[in-house]
């Protein structure tokens, strides 16, 4: 009957140790170099951010967003090193602010913030009980900025408690509208989107304030169909003030 060979005892392996052992200090190493950059980025006076230096807070791109509100959202990282402050809870507060549709924040060595602002580009104004107030493309209200002066048409058929995806249909079909007629939206003073089936206008024409309902298409043919033909209808209907140009081929009186 054979035997069974002998078993031998494992060798140890001082390689795969060392290996560990080394590895684990490197690691050590690495965590304590990583707590020591962090204890000094956060606690060195270099990296303060400081209202003794101008610069210390710089806010690009800001035209009519408050000032004031924008600075308080670094309220409290002052006299703090600019490598604690959250960038990300920076721009998210940034962008409550009225006004401002995008913002960044960003670290400038050693000890500056520097905010870069783009704002919202209002397209009309907008008229409800408590006041008159400007919208943009996406549908958001803004409060007007105390002494600027804008040169928008009213868009009616916006209400305060529309949500503003609704709000942005609205501003859609306006800007349709103008988009359309080109040049021959500078007499237009306000465009109602109550109905967008049934769009709406006033214009000055003839040193004149009129009424058209234009429909949902064809707004410059129709129009300038209009302009072609409102002197003489004036000279028959001296009292009109609306008129209704859905129908291509005719213009008719609306009483």
């Amino acid at each position: 009957m054979a035997r069974e060979p002998k078993k031998q005892p494992r060798r140890f392996n001082w390689r795969v140790m060392f290996g560990i052992l080394a590895f684990g200090a490197v690691g050590v190493t690495t965590a304590v170099g990583a707590y020591k950059v962090n204890l000094y980025v956060n606690s060195d006076p270099q990296f303060m951010l400081t209202r003794d230096h101008k610069d210390a807070l710089t806010i690009q791109g800001l035209v009519y967003a408050s000032r004031t509100k924008v600075i308080r959202v670094f309220g409290t990282d002052f006299d703090h090193s600019i490598f604690s402050v959250p960038l990300a809870e920076r721009r998210r507060r940034l962008l409550a602010i009225d006004w401002i549709e995008d913002a960044s924040v960003s670290r400038v060595w050693p000890d500056r913030l520097v905010v870069r602002i783009r704002e919202r580009k209002p397209v009309a104004f907008v008229s409800f009980r408590s006041g008159v107030l400007l919208i943009d493309a996406h549908g958001v209200l803004l409060e007007p900025p105390a002494q600027a002066q804008f040169a928008f048409p009213v868009l009616s058929g916006v209400r305060e408690d529309q949500t503003e995806a609704q709000r942005k249909e609205h501003v859609r079909a306006f800007l349709q509208v103008q988009e359309e007629m080109g040049y021959l939206a500078k007499d237009v003073s306000e465009i109602d989107t109550t109905d967008q089936e049934n769009i709406r206008i006033v214009s000055q024409i003839d040193h004149r304030v009129v009424t058209l309902l234009i429909g949902d298409a064809n707004y410059a043919r129709r129009y300038q169909n209009f302009i072609n033909h409102y002197p003489e209808m004036r000279k028959r209907s001296p009292e009109a003030k609306a008129f209704d140009l859905r129908l291509d081929d005719r213009i008719t009186v609306k009483e």
